[in-house]
């Protein structure tokens, strides 16, 4: 059988004394039931779709086994893509309710496209997605802002793109760094180079560990905590002190962590992202700590509340979210090391980290200098803003 027809197998992650491959399977099957006749996965059923939760949800289901309902995911992303590259942020039922563009967005279906790739090795849907994912990244490569920092937004009027908005999130150009590295990784495996991607990666590498305070100030929000560490822009020592930085500010033993500071809320996504966040870490003790904490919010069909009122007693809000189970499903593969595409948050398999290259920040890139060498979670190449 010959690569491009080679369809690629699994087993179903598990994770010892916390969730059974039967579970995880069970949860999978709960992400593809709220799919959309259309291959559309909303937050939940009658919510809006946004791409990167909907990429996130297809890279689940093809973990727990929903290998159709992936492919019609992944199928779904390909016909709602616009010409400058973007999805619209936010459409409920297949009509658009907010047209703007946002890069986090855009640039997240590289991650999925890397991921399916290291589970199925499926050249052909690589090929066909590969456009997709080009436009998107060169989208966002071109909202980079001097800085380093990617421009969170294009707005859209009844004419098309309209305004940028021009502030960098923090949680979400992380995200990007990411993405940045699997659409370099595809562009290799494909054969078409993309070495503005690469020089844009550089840039924004170095603006998320030197110049944090000139993103948005979300820091209220857990995901501008972690979200560094998780995208791989800030790895080893650095990370490790990001973290313990506002460890007990956010993470309430026992429940998860909280979404927001101030507010007694503990919510499961983001509680599974920074249980990968500590993997990449090679903190396993915490992360698997911090896992088994958050099952209290698995609901009896095996889908998960979206969060937990502690002073209350009460889930809230009153619903299953698609991006919680999809996180607990990417957390367990992250945690047991089952699937080919489990190290995809620890940066394994991904483009190397990048180098710092034409700043425009006037740094001196000799003396920070980019992520290099090995360090824990960290392999070579040879060998992704939600509620904020």
């Amino acid at each position: 059988m010959s690569p491009r027809e080679h369809t690629g197998s699994h087993h179903i992650p598990s994770v010892a004394g916390v969730l059974t491959s039967a579970q995880v399977a069970e949860t999978a099957a709960t992400i593809a039931a709220t799919q959309e006749p259309d291959g559309a996965v909303p937050w939940t059923v009658g919510e809006h779709v946004d791409v990167w939760n909907h990429v996130e949800a297809a890279m689940a289901m093809l973990v727990g086994g929903e290998i159709e309902a992936a492919g019609a995911a992944y199928d779904w992303c390909v016909r709602n893509q616009r010409h400058d590259g973007t999805w619209a942020m936010k459409i409920v039922a297949g009509t658009v309710e907010d047209p703007s563009g946002e890069t986090n967005m855009s640039a997240y279906l590289a991650v999925g496209v890397w991921h399916h790739w290291l589970l199925r090795r499926d050249l052909a849907f690589v090929d066909r997605v590969w456009p997709c994912v080009r436009r998107a990244l060169d989208f966002v490569a071109g909202m980079q802002l001097p800085f380093g920092g990617i421009a969170w937004s294009q707005e859209w009027d009844e004419h098309g793109p309209a305004r940028v908005n021009r502030d960098a999130l923090l949680a979400g150009s992380s995200s990007i760094y990411q993405s940045l590295r699997a659409g370099v990784a595809i562009a290799e495996l494909v054969g078409d180079a993309q070495p503005e991607w690469e020089l844009a990666g550089g840039r924004l590498g170095h603006a998320l560990r030197e110049h944090r305070d000139q993103f948005l100030d979300k820091s209220n929000f857990s995901m501008d905590w972690y979200y560094p560490v998780l995208g791989g822009a800030v790895r080893g020592q650095a990370g490790i002190d990001l973290l313990e930085s506002r460890w007990d500010t956010f993470v309430v033993p026992g429940l998860g962590i909280r979404c927001v500071d101030a507010n007694p809320w503990v919510t499961g996504a983001e509680t599974c992202e920074l249980v990968m966040a500590l993997d990449s870490l090679d903190d396993h003790a915490r992360a698997l700590r911090l896992y088994a904490d958050m099952h209290h919010l698995r609901h009896e069909n095996g889908s998960y509340w979206t969060g937990y009122v502690f002073p209350d007693d009460v889930n809230w809000p009153e619903e299953q979210t698609t991006y919680t189970a999809a996180a607990v499903i990417l957390a367990a593969d992250e945690l047991s090391r089952t699937t080919p595409a489990s190290g995809i948050m620890r940066g394994e398999t991904l483009a190397a980290p990048f180098q710092e290259i034409g700043l425009e920040c006037g740094c001196d890139p000799s003396v920070s200098g980019p992520v290099s060498g090995p360090v824990p979670g960290e392999a070579s190449a040879d060998v992704f803003s939600r509620r904020a």
